[in-house]
């Protein structure tokens, strides 16, 4: 059986991302009985040299929404990186949300070998799109949803793999 790069991809990053909201939400209801300053949530990182949870949460959004945008030979959307509040995060999460499920079945299975280029600065990287999706793009969304709740767990909001994995 071949793998579906659009069931691979497209559902799997809307049920994290959705996730990723209910537990913004959780952590919105945490500062709020907790009587915390949100910025503690938002400014926060694990370790000085690792990067705030909002740039976290904008990384993962890039992940998917470049991955799927690569696969399907569409624009990526460019949004600000101007996020602040757990609000915006949320905001953020949505709009992402709804870009990807724009993208058809069609425009994204078959491209397990379509060549994807990506370039930072002067160097460039070639991968197969299988490889993109499941190498890299897969783990990387994951690692900084990831990141984004061990910064919400260690800051005592009460979450757990349920609310991470939700209901696959």
């Amino acid at each position: 059986m071949t793998i579906s790069m659009y069931q691979a991809s497209v559902p799997r990053f809307v049920n994290i991302l959705g996730n990723l909201i209910n537990i913004l939400d959780k952590a919105q209801a945490h500062v709020e009985a907790k009587k915390l300053d949100p910025d503690s949530l938002t400014t926060y990182r694990l370790f000085p040299d690792m990067l705030p949870m909002t740039t976290q949460v904008r990384i993962a959004c890039d992940a998917a929404k470049g991955v799927v945008a690569r696969l399907a030979g569409i624009e990526i959307p460019v949004y600000e990186d101007n996020e602040k509040t757990l609000a915006d995060l949320k905001a953020r999460i949505a709009k992402t949300i709804a870009f990807i499920q724009t993208v058809a079945p069609g425009q994204i299975d078959g491209t397990e070998d379509k060549e994807i280029v990506i370039k930072r600065g002067d160097k460039e990287t070639h991968y197969k799109g299988m490889q993109f999706l499941l190498g890299h793009a897969m783990p990387n969304f994951y690692f900084h949803v990831t990141t984004t709740y061990n910064i919400l767990r260690h800051n005592g909001l009460e979450i757990g793999k349920r609310d991470f994995l939700g209901k696959p």
